[in-house]
């Protein structure tokens, strides 16, 4: 019986059938098994300031390993400490523009969301394996729903205890940053209150408002609590704030997160910090623009939530070159790309956590890898011309597509 089964499959059904056996029954690595050889191109991060690239030499190593092919578009890693050189020792290919990488790859590993000149370099049913947001853009979205390119989000790869495995390092790196780029702006030549927050003997330290306790918010706390700050954290999830009060410090206390707490804690706090997420879908608008004529002036706001359109209403995106910008007498600092101002740290971070499913997909296919591993499917946020990620179809109002 068993041996009419193997010989009645066509050979990728086959290997289909034995890698379900493996991983189910033997809790089997299913990349260590290949029916696919892919071309992988790591182009040269475009967006304002970026300098964190795809893929290091170390991951360009184990794709080669794998007998794929890696192009790497010249320059691409040398914002983070990775050399031409250091590619092609790995075994990659160097590629002089953007337009070669892309033409010529069957996927594409970046960090950041396309910009609008890449939008027309994207091929149909070719991978592209970022971190996109949709939600945030609506000209991005028809823009890959356009290209009928497999786009595959790091930011909604889900784990089944519902953790974010490609998200978790760069919000680990924002929360940190968030705290030391906060203290920055409290400073009174940036416009800031003039607070440290730390304090000194005789003086009191300075207070932080976190919104959120997730992976952000604890970061942020703790680096805030660090400094000697008095941090409260705010969530609606009580079991988060436990976990919070269990592992932080007295001097970071928490509270549940609604509008009329929100509202009288700004009125005292120095620096605030958006750590909201909703997966795949748009931050709420926890700040209103009235709220802040209540912030005492030279209040600093940190919008990490930027990405997802922000939990702030007065929210917009800004770069690393024009950071703040003030609205009533308060700061906002709300950069789109926080963990590119240190890339070498980001980028090894990242690598060390998006390697295992680049060698599925290289090594099976999308749709093969996909298929056995659950995490990365619901990675899959627009395939071959349709929307199939449903908080991301709900908040452009269409009906997501089932593949």
């Amino acid at each position: 019986m068993l041996k009419s089964i193997y010989f009645d499959l066509s050979p990728l059904l086959f290997v289909d059938y034995l890698c379900y056996n493996l991983i189910f029954l033997f809790n089997f690595d299913p990349s260590t098994i290949k029916n696919n050889i892919m071309t992988v191109g790591i182009p040269k991060e475009i967006k304002n300031n970026e300098s964190r690239v795809g893929m290091t030499p170390a991951g360009v190593f184990e794709l080669v390993k794998n007998n794929h092919t890696v192009y790497v578009q010249s320059g691409a890693g040398e914002g983070s400490g990775f050399f031409n050189q250091d590619y092609q020792q790995a075994g990659a290919t160097i590629l002089d523009t953007i337009g070669q990488v892309y033409a010529m790859s069957d996927m594409i590993v970046k960090v950041k969301e396309p910009i609008a000149e890449e939008y027309n370099l994207i091929q149909e049913g070719q991978i592209v394996f970022t971190y996109f947001h949709f939600a945030s853009s609506e000209a991005l979205t028809k823009a890959m729903i356009k290209s009928k390119a497999i786009c595959i989000a790091y930011e909604t790869v889900e784990d089944e205890d519902g953790t974010l495995p490609l998200l978790t390092p760069m919000s680990e790196v924002a929360g940190r940053m968030a705290i030391q780029q906060g203290a920055k702006y409290l400073e009174k030549p940036v416009k800031g209150k003039g607070v440290l927050l730390g304090g000194v003997p005789g003086v009191s330290p300075g207070r932080v408002l976190v919104l959120g306790a997730g992976t952000v918010g604890i970061q942020a706390a703790k680096m805030a609590a660090g400094l000697g700050a008095q941090v409260t954290i705010l969530d609606v999830n009580m079991k988060r704030l436990r976990y919070v009060n269990d592992i932080m410090p007295s001097h970071v206390v928490t509270g549940f997160s609604n509008e009329f707490n929100i509202r009288n804690h700004i009125k005292t706090n120095d620096l605030i910090i958006g750590g909201v997420l909703l997966k795949g879908a748009k931050a709420p608008n926890l700040i209103t623009r009235d709220m802040l004529k209540d912030m005492h002036p030279g209040t600093v706001i940190v919008d990490v939530a930027v990405d997802q359109g922000g939990c702030v209403e007065t929210t917009k995106p800004t770069t690393h070159e024009d950071p703040i910008y003030i609205i009533d007498d308060v700061v906002h600092y709300c950069v789109a790309n926080m963990p590119g101002a240190v890339p070498y740290t980001s980028t090894v971070a990242l690598t060390n956590v998006t390697l295992p499913y680049v060698l599925k997909l290289a090594n099976l296919g999308w749709r093969s890898a996909c298929k056995l591993d659950r995490s990365l499917e619901k990675g899959l946020n627009v395939v071959e011309g349709e929307i199939v990620y449903k908080e991301i179809a709900e908040t452009f109002q269409l009906e997501p597509v089932l593949v």
